[in-house]
């Protein structure tokens, strides 16, 4: 062999070698990451709130007197006394205005003693026809005359009964419009009386909410006289008849008023609940994930995300409900989104530690 060749072999052979230990299979380390293999994504997550939620809408009334009246009298007559101060809380029958009645008392006397007069006349006639000594047509007579008798006394004393104006139902009696000593005429206005407790309060709400308004819906009222609060009531009735004007139902409700504050004629602003739920579930709304006109949110299952399509309902204070997609076990991702797509594996972080 010329020596010259060794080192060219030399050369070719080292070669060959590294190919051929190129071409040998080599194994994975054993705690190598799979190829394509991602960490779990940390994300945050909660499961659905379990709430009662109302479907309600909002409207504009007005408050007024669940009773009214104009106290007038039925007599003519000087009034003897008033029997209240004005604004006063009165109960149904209490006496609000005494008339002089001393003309009435008198007529009532009278016809007390005609009706005795024809009573005794009566019996004496009835006596003598039994004895056969008058015709019983005499004592016809003097029946007749006992009933009219008897009917003018009774007509006297339903005027007496008169001459005290009493209170018709329990209220608020206004301001007088007369003063004691005064004569005053048949049915001259006297002083109001106003029932504010329940008040009454009329609200309208478009035609097209018909088959949602019904007998016994909550509603919340706010009048600007006292701002941040809200007064409890229920619709009670609904006008069989649209408005014409604004093709609106009218409908009527009591309010609690048991303090009284809330007056006839104030303006109010009106929630009015048409549908309620109790086992709604709400989630943030940071958790919704729209896409197009549908919603999804990332639930948590098996260590990986999942995009689950859902109906809202009702939004308030951040939080949204979840008609349909979610049960109350699922766990609804709230951050992290940006992160993950479906099929991701993820980690749900701890929460803060309680304070």
């Amino acid at each position: 062999m010329n020596p010259r060749s060794l080192p060219k072999l030399t050369t070719a052979a080292v070669a060959l070698a590294a190919i051929a230990l190129l071409s040998i299979p080599q194994r994975a380390p054993l705690h190598a990451q799979p190829a394509g293999g991602m960490p779990p994504t940390v994300v945050e997550a909660v499961r659905p709130l379990v709430d009662r939620v109302s479907d309600a809408i909002s409207a504009v009334g007005s408050l007024r007197a669940a009773e009214s009246i104009v106290v007038q009298p039925e007599l003519a007559g000087r009034i003897e006394q008033v029997h209240f101060t004005e604004g006063q809380s009165v109960k149904a029958g209490a006496p609000l205005f005494t008339l002089d009645a001393s003309l009435v008392r008198a007529e009532v006397r009278e016809w007390e003693a005609t009706a005795a007069q024809s009573q005794r006349e009566a019996d004496l006639v009835n006596s003598m026809v039994s004895r056969k000594l008058v015709a019983p047509a005499e004592l016809d007579a003097k029946r007749s005359q006992l009933a009219v008798s008897q009917a003018r006394l009774s007509s006297a004393r339903t005027r007496l009964d008169k001459t005290v104006i009493s209170a018709a139902f329990d209220g608020v009696v206004g301001l007088r419009q007369v003063s004691p000593g005064e004569y005053v005429e048949v049915g001259q206005p006297l002083v109001n009386l106003v029932q504010v407790d329940p008040i009454k309060l009329d609200l309208r709400v478009p035609q097209t909410l018909l088959a949602q308004v019904a007998v016994g819906q909550p509603l919340a009222v706010e009048v600007d006289a006292f701002p941040g609060e809200k007064f409890a009531g229920k619709v009670y009735a609904i006008d069989p008849q649209l408005d014409a004007d604004g093709r609106s139902i009218v409908l009527r409700a009591t309010v609690d008023n048991e303090d009284g504050r809330l007056r006839p004629g104030l303006f109010a602003r009106v929630a009015l609940e048409l549908a309620a739920r109790d086992d709604a579930l709400l989630v943030p709304e940071q958790a919704l994930w729209p896409q197009g006109s549908k919603q999804f949110v990332y639930v948590v299952e098996e260590g990986k995300a999942k995009l689950v399509e859902v109906t809202t309902g009702v939004r308030r204070d951040g939080m949204v409900e979840i008609r349909t997609g979610l049960t109350p076990e699922s766990s609804v991702i709230t951050a992290g989104q940006l992160k993950i797509g479906p099929g991701a594996p993820v980690r749900i972080a701890a929460p803060p530690p309680a304070k």
